[in-house]
């Protein structure tokens, strides 16, 4: 695995109405459950990973600023990998949001 080296600035960021636009992830994993159930009724357990917030308390998931050479895919598995230092697989978009920084 090369090191990564995180992007800095906002001046390659995208913005829209004077908003800057940020993409992240949720990421996730499956654990198979040992119930001593059959095979064919094992189950699963969901994992979340959050990060601590840098700015406070609370945890929150990866994300960060959408560059300018990016899709949005990008971006979030950027973040994922920058933030959190994680891989994985994009499953689906969840959608867009509006929120405001503190």
């Amino acid at each position: 695995m090369c090191d990564l080296v995180a992007r800095t600035g906002r001046h390659l960021q995208r913005y829209e109405n004077g908003r800057r636009l940020v993409a992240g992830c949720i990421p996730f994993r499956y654990m198979d459950i040992n119930d001593g159930a059959s095979d064919d009724e094992q189950k699963k357990l969901v994992e979340v990973l959050m990060i601590s917030s840098q700015s406070g308390p609370g945890l929150l998931f990866p994300k960060g600023g959408w560059e300018n050479d990016e899709a949005v895919e990008e971006t979030a598995a950027r973040e994922a990998i920058e933030e959190a230092r994680v891989r994985g697989d994009l499953v689906q978009l969840l959608g867009f949001y509006d929120f405001k920084s503190k």
